[in-house]
């Protein structure tokens, strides 16, 4: 679709939902802008396929090799010697990177050896300064396990571990006096003799985020991240985000971290050269084998890279509902766009379509102290434990439409979008405090904002 047509149909299907937005204080212009979440990468599709379709402004020849990394990323890799996908293992979490991100979404809070739908990760690493000084700008890799723990194993290998996760319930209230659950992950980690994890070893348990408009957020330049920090709460709104600096393999130097929970990867060849070697145990260029050797053809992970890169996002809906505009009011009035900013914009980039967007993800890309309810004390770069990049709110409607039972947070412990508001905390007590004790219509209209991202 080219970008006056993907302008036109914005256009026509706010016009299409009635003055309601108007009567609530929003305008069509504003509104058929905000229907372009991607800008030129938008579609306007709200399936179970929305995450996992083609950016509409490719080229021909970026829309072949766009399916060329499709078939990449669905590829089931299998033990070696093989014709194809060799290189399974020893250890892994999955075989192929859907399978960790089905229809290109987020995966399931869901653990234990005799799984393989979308599972729970646990990341690990050692106090820093308790393991290997030379290991750069990232957590301490813990000694047999790495940095990941790989709870599969191909034919006649033991896992590196075994996860078994347990729920603790955290009781709440709303000040209306309704009540409400949340709940907290416990795991027990055994090794393959039978023995827990060592209590120096510190875990942090993640779910797969969604890989959708990634390239947009690539694209947003350094600069840009770095004017919007405020580490030290300058302006004094309580707000500090800061960016992370981590080790980037593809140039060799510390840069901006960008993409993962904590803004620990700063580009996409990087997470995806890291998802072939932790998740699947298949070794690449910018993350090889000790030896230095890898598996995998760079033209493999390039190809992987630039299917996540063009990926498109869909337009949320419902823009002309009057709840809707409610609750982006409420939104903005409870500060939450505070971390989760509404607009970015992109600058050059070597893949056109993706150079000079103004797109609306909700995010800074920016690491926020969220509590101690939240923490997982585990350093990860300049991220302390504590911290978390703030998650982009786009596509939020749609994930349980496209993975039902999907949950949300970095561990999947928040079954619905109120219960992941309700762990807020650190910075973003404040708008927790504000959605907790707003009257039941302001929190449903929010929750109907959200909703129609």
């Amino acid at each position: 679709m080219s970008p006056g047509r993907a302008i036109a149909v914005a256009s026509a299907l706010v016009a299409s939902l009635g003055a309601a937005a108007c009567d609530e204080g929003g305008g069509g212009d504003d509104l058929a802008a905000v229907a372009l979440a991607g800008g030129d990468l938008t579609i306007f599709d709200r399936s179970s396929n929305a995450f996992r379709m083609p950016a509409p402004n490719l080229s021909d020849e970026e829309a072949r090799r766009h399916l060329d990394g499709d078939a990449a990323f669905e590829a089931a890799f299998v033990t070696a010697p093989a014709p194809v996908h060799a290189g399974l293992g020893p250890g892994f979490n999955h075989f192929s990177c859907t399978g960790c991100h089905p229809r290109d979404g987020r995966g399931m809070a869901v653990a234990g050896s005799d799984t393989l739908l979308s599972p729970l990760l646990v990341r690990v690493s050692l106090a820093p300064g308790a393991g290997d000084p030379a290991y750069p700008g990232g957590p301490v890799p813990v000694p047999g396990l790495g940095t990941q723990i790989q709870d599969h194993a191909v034919y006649g290998q033991a896992p590196e571990a075994s996860v078994a996760l347990t729920w603790d319930e955290v009781p709440g209230e709303y000040a209306d006096g309704t009540p409400y659950t949340l709940r907290r992950p416990r795991l027990d980690i055994r090794l393959p003799d039978g023995s827990p994890l060592g209590d120096e070893v510190l875990t942090s348990p993640r779910i797969p985020s969604p890989v959708f408009g990634l390239g947009l957020l690539e694209a947003v330049p350094e600069a840009a991240l770095e004017a919007a920090a405020d580490p030290d709460d300058a302006d004094g709104d309580g707000i500090s985000g800061r960016v992370n600096r981590v080790w980037n393999p593809r140039v060799g130097a510390m840069t901006v971290g960008r993409f993962g929970w904590k803004a620990n990867t700063a580009d996409l060849a990087a997470q995806t050269a890291g998802a072939y070697l932790n998740d699947m145990g298949v070794s690449s260029q910018y993350a090889p084998d000790d030896d230095g050797s890898w598996e995998l053809a760079d033209d493999v992970v390039a190809d992987t890279t630039f299917y996540v890169q063009t990926l498109a996002v869909p337009a949320p809906h419902d823009l002309g509902g009057a709840d809707v505009a409610r609750g982006e009011r409420a939104f903005r009035q409870m500060g939450c766009d505070g971390c989760h900013t509404p607009t970015l914009e992109t600058g050059p980039h070597e893949i056109g379509a993706l150079a000079g967007q103004r797109f609306h993800p909700y995010t800074d890309l920016l690491l926020h102290d969220m509590g101690e309810g939240l923490a997982d004390g585990r350093p990860d770069g300049e991220a302390d434990g504590r911290e978390w990049r703030t998650s982009p709110l786009w596509g939020l409607g749609l994930t349980q439409t496209v993975l039902p039972g999907a949950t949300y947070l970095h561990d999947g412990r928040a079954r619905t979008v109120s219960e992941a508001i309700l762990w807020h905390g650190g910075e973003a007590e404040p708008a927790r405090e504000a959605f907790r004790t707003a009257d039941l219509r302001t929190r449903a209209a929010l929750l109907a904002f959200l909703q129609s991202r």
